[in-house]
């Protein structure tokens, strides 16, 4: 039997999980200042007038103002140079104002009112006659649309030079934050291991690592979980009717958390009893791409040497080529922190630089079709002497969990 996996309950399990974010700090309002001076930095080099955030993780990015998008708009304007000015439906004022972080000027809009065109008037009020106009890359389109018909003095450009600009170096703040949201999962990952029993379905084990999740401190349970055996491990991202476990299956548990809005994501891949030698040697397979990935994430060079590195490793294994299967169907990672999914990616299109302080996941997963699926993913952070794990890979398929 895999080290680790089975032989347990849930209660049980349960039972020796501990809160771990009783003294956990939020970004404070200093931190959210920065970045915003690091923003009106950017903008003026790259001749940007002002941008807009919309409601979701770029507003909260920074501002520390949690909103939700919705089909009303809400935002803020963030100028080159002054304050930033919130743009909320006039019914939501005092709301906002409970959830605000930096303060600014509101103004506000009536049902029957344009906010677009507001938005337009505010420009002009603090001085923005003209120019670029940075929207967030966010913004539904008809956001977008409406800025673009109410007035034809401002040219609209993509804000993600400035958004992922900032949001894609973390600072240690953001790092210790991440690093906690991954500690918890994998202490979860390990509980979930144990409470696998032949025919446990993928709900129960979902439902076991939500309440796991909430025992270890992270608020609203988790934030995504992807939980497969078999056969159904060969299908990236799931399948429509999951089935029980049986002896000798592939099993996947990809999932996270978040802690003070920052997440979480790692997956595990290991034999519920004793793996075969297909599995054994496909899964050193998965195991030698993500290490691959992990040595070509050097300082100043692309993002996407990692993808290569892993995917030549793999075609050298007689996988793929490229995205054929068996062998990878997607890229290898991503970026990680407000949002599960950010930049930069790990592709062999992405030009960005690899930098101090960018987040990665690393998992270019092996799918065998009609058989299983394999992957290991943890993340990895770029320091001032190249890549640092968050979590550390699992060593064996005989000891995934390193006891």
């Amino acid at each position: 039997m895999t080290l680790g996996v089975g032989g347990s309950d849930a209660a049980t399990q349960l039972a020796k999980l501990n809160n771990v974010c009783t003294d956990i700090a939020a970004i404070g309002k200093k931190e959210f200042q920065q970045r915003i001076d690091t923003a009106q930095q950017l903008m003026q080099q790259q001749n940007i007038a002002a941008v807009y955030l919309n409601a979701g993780t770029n507003l909260f990015y920074f501002t520390g103002t949690r909103w939700h998008p919705s089909e009303r708009m809400v935002g803020a304007i963030l100028p080159a140079k002054g304050k930033i000015v919130y743009i909320v439906p006039h019914f939501e004022q005092g709301t906002i104002l409970q959830f605000m972080g930096i303060k600014g000027d509101i103004r506000t809009w009536q049902e029957h009112q344009s906010p677009y065109q507001l938005f337009c008037d505010t420009l002009d009020s603090i001085g923005i006659e003209h120019g670029n106009i940075g929207i967030d890359e966010s913004s539904p389109f008809f956001i977008s649309n409406g800025i673009d018909l109410a007035s034809d003095k401002y040219n609209l450009v993509s804000a993600t030079a400035i958004t992922a600009g900032c949001r894609a170096i973390k600072s240690s703040a953001e790092l210790q934050l991440m690093q906690t949201a991954k500690d918890i999962t994998l202490e979860v990952q390990k509980a979930a291991a144990r409470i696998l029993r032949p025919g446990i379905s993928t709900a129960e084990v979902s439902e076991f690592i939500d309440a796991a999740h909430r025992k270890m401190g992270a608020a609203k349970g988790s934030y995504f979980c992807i939980v497969l055996f078999g056969v159904d491990s060969s299908f990236p991202h799931g399948v429509k009717q999951s089935q029980p476990l049986a002896e000798n299956d592939m099993v996947l548990i990809d999932t996270g958390c978040m802690v003070e809005n920052y997440i979480s994501d790692i997956t595990r891949s290991y034999v519920f009893g004793e793996p075969n030698q297909r599995q054994r040697m496909l899964w050193q397979v998965e195991y030698n791409a993500q290490q691959a990935a992990f040595e070509a994430a050097v300082n100043g060079v692309p993002c996407a040497n990692v993808d290569i590195a892993a995917r030549e490793y793999l075609a050298s294994q007689g996988m793929g080529p490229d995205y054929q299967t068996p062998g990878c169907p997607h890229r290898t990672g991503h970026g990680i922190g407000l949002d599960i999914h950010e930049w930069p990616y790990l592709n062999r299109a992405e030009t960005t630089l690899l930098a101090p302080g960018m987040c990665f996941s690393n998992e270019p997963m092996l799918v065998i079709p009609d058989e299983f699926g394999i992957r290991l993913e943890d993340h990895f952070y770029m320091t001032e002497d190249g890549p640092k794990w968050f979590t550390q890979p699992s060593p064996s398929i005989d000891n995934p969990f390193a006891y």
